[in-house]
């Protein structure tokens, strides 16, 4: 028995355990130094730079006005630095979840997106709860691939209007295209030329840090890592400072960003009802204008983040769990100061780690700029060209559309292109959500169908007793989706012998669980083989399988282990009488099998010594025993 002392300590180290897990802030924070909160500060600086511009397009896209991007992104970035668990990873609005919010709020209002950023974080922590963070898994790659990548099609579709300086309504992928086609005669041509000039320089600046510097030159490969990495910041200010000397001169040839709200949000609660076209609209109501985007957004949010920080854990366990939490208390109160539904952002914690952050800490003084921003630079704002920021959103999402992975796809599994191409084409036709769903249930029927359609292989065993019998082996669960399939094809495989009393074997050593529904299946089957003088058996079936078979009281014949199987067909062929089927008025004599050369056509028959001990169950392997699948016609059921 343990000493008192033993106990104290177990439990001492249980609690701090427990509380490193829940609160990562306890386990990095005693180790804080100096050199580390260097470290944070430039980081968390340069992560600032990258994330306002970035907010006010996002912002813009989600159909939102600009102060709002700007509120969506400081409140995660102080939540995750007690609760984050991954130093890498900054929380703010992405162009993912910008677009996912901009098809629920549009023809409506803001507060739409307000009450969708808490119902996503009331989501994510109910799943948080339950642990539920398992359904991501249920979201494979194929379809994240083909989701990902109609996204970023669709926001960079959809900012060809503030490119070309455009003004039209348009709701989803297809009818944007059309009304950008139609109404290209009305383009502006400074617009155009500022938009694709900061396309081409900003493609240019993030080539920057990939370029060959000597070794010696740290000072000029750090000063041209920093400009590629504030490229965004830097196009915007160059542009803004253009159109504010145009305004200097009474000229305004870009279509600007506009008035921006000045001052830090106010605290207030979510918004429950709405006032739109009119009417006050209800809770209930709001929830169900804002339809499947309630459970869909918190799990893209998840999602992705999850993705990030598996990206930035160098091998490390990921607790979705975690994360799950973060994210859930980042939403719900970012939903008190007017914020739209936030996630980790990629390519921001791509700058965050390659500016050498430390830990969690960093993301404090990217909380703090977007603040002073907030603050101080407001009035700046409205001297921001549309077409930069259309400009900025673009060059961000076409590096997301991950037509590389259809090479390798190809190459290891086809069948997993399917999932891909309908996730991406439903989500650029019928919307993003729908898409998704139909991606994860294109994916699910993938993954029931070797249970409707189990691997069947029949083959014909002459044991050391020169008894025969057909041994037929399952290479997947027994469950009520292929019952009939396995059903027809066993009694297929019988028939094929006529009036044969031939013994039917199926071996379930590969077999990992059955259902009651297969159990019943299986023992019509036993009784219909035996009304024709054939017993069934089932080999090596697992002690779960086997309970199932028990439990459900069937008649089927059960054999542990393949030394019993020859003393068990024995005894059963003696028991049960020959019978004789009847075709044309003649009777078809039981086919002769003295000679390994007479082989059927449609049968494999296997002749095994009488010299060997043990009873081969299969005989795949032996490259000189003639063995033969069984045909595809007994397949086509």
């Amino acid at each position: 028995m343990s000493s008192p002392s033993k106990q104290r300590f177990k439990k001492y180290t249980w609690y701090k355990r427990i509380l490193h897990k829940r609160l990562p802030v306890t386990k990095w924070m005693p180790e804080y130094n100096s050199e580390k909160a260097l470290a944070d500060l430039i980081a968390g600086v340069t992560v600032g730079l990258t994330v306002i511009p970035q907010a006010l397009a996002y912002a813009s896209l989600a159909g939102l006005n600009p102060q709002d991007g700007l509120y969506s992104s400081f409140m995660g970035c102080f939540v995750y630095i007690i609760f984050g668990s991954c130093k890498d990873i900054t929380l703010g609005p992405t162009a993912l979840l910008a677009l996912m919010t901009y098809e629920q709020i549009q023809g409506r209002n803001a507060d739409y997106a307000v009450l969708l950023c808490f119902l996503t974080g009331v989501v994510q922590l109910i799943m948080g709860m339950l642990h539920l963070g398992v359904l991501i898994d249920f979201i494979s790659v194929p379809v994240t691939v083909g989701f990902t990548s109609a996204t970023s099609v669709i926001i960079a579709v959809s900012q060809l209007k503030g490119l070309l300086g455009l003004k039209f309504k348009s709701g989803g992928f297809l009818d944007t295209i059309a009304k950008v086609i139609v109404n290209i005669p009305n383009a502006k041509l400074a617009d155009t030329v500022l938009g694709l000039s900061c396309i081409i320089i900003l493609l240019l600046m993030r080539k920057l840090k990939d370029l060959n510097v000597p070794p010696s030159q740290k000072v000029l490969k750090k000063s041209l890592w920093l400009l590629s990495t504030s490229r965004n910041a830097i196009i915007v200010v160059l542009c803004s400072l253009m159109a504010f000397m145009f305004d200097i001169y009474s000229m305004s040839p870009f279509n600007l960003n506009g008035l921006v709200r000045e001052g830090l949000p106010s605290w207030n609660m979510p918004p429950f009802t709405t006032w739109h076209e009119g009417r006050e609209v209800s809770f209930v109501e709001m929830c169900s204008n804002l339809g499947s985007s309630i459970v869909l957004v918190p799990i893209i949010g998840v999602l992705g983040n999850v993705a990030i920080a598996k990206a930035f854990a160098s091998g490390e366990s990921v607790d979705a769990t975690q994360e799950l939490f973060t994210l859930s208390l980042s939403n719900i109160l970012g939903s008190f100061v007017g914020a739209m539904p936030i996630t980790g952002s990629f390519s921001r914690s791509a700058v965050n780690h390659a500016s050498g952050v430390a830990t969690q800490f960093g993301s404090l003084y990217t909380g703090i700029l977007v603040l002073l921003a907030l603050s101080l630079l407001t009035p700046y704002f409205y001297y921001i060209p549309k077409a930069s920021l259309a400009a900025v959103i673009i060059c961000a999402v076409i590096f997301m559309i991950e037509y590389e992975v259809v090479k390798p796809m190809w190459r290891s599994r086809r069948a997993d292109l399917v999932p891909a191409f309908a996730t991406f084409a439903l989500c650029l036709t019928v919307g993003v959500e729908l898409g998704i769903l139909a991606g994860v249930a294109v994916n699910v029927m993938f993954l029931l169908y070797p249970s409707a359609r189990p691997q069947l292989e029949a083959e014909i065993i002459t044991n050391a007793s020169d008894l025969k019998y057909l041994l037929v082996t399952v290479g997947n669960s027994l469950y009520f989706p292929g019952v009939e399939y396995i059903r027809q094809y066993v009694e297929r495989a019988a028939k094929k012998k006529g009036g044969c009393s031939m013994p039917v074997v199926i071996d379930c050593r590969y077999v990992l669980g059955a259902d009651f529904t297969a159990a019943k299946g299986l023992c019509a089957l036993s009784n219909s083989l035996s009304s024709r003088g054939q017993p069934l058996v089932l080999l090596s079936p697992r002690a779960s399988v086997a309970s199932v078979f028990s439990g459900a009281g069937s008649s089927v014949v059960l054999v542990l282990t393949p030394n019993e199987l020859d003393a068990t067909l024995e005894d059963l062929t003696s028991q049960m009488p020959r019978v004789t089927v009847q075709t044309t008025g003649s009777v078809t004599p039981p086919p002769n099998y003295d000679s390994i050369n007479q082989i059927d056509d449609e049968v494999t028959d296997i002749i095994v010594s009488k010299e060997q001990n043990s009873i081969p169950l299969l005989l795949n392997s032996r490259a000189n025993d003639v063995t033969k699948s069984y045909p595809s016609e007994v397949n086509d059921t």
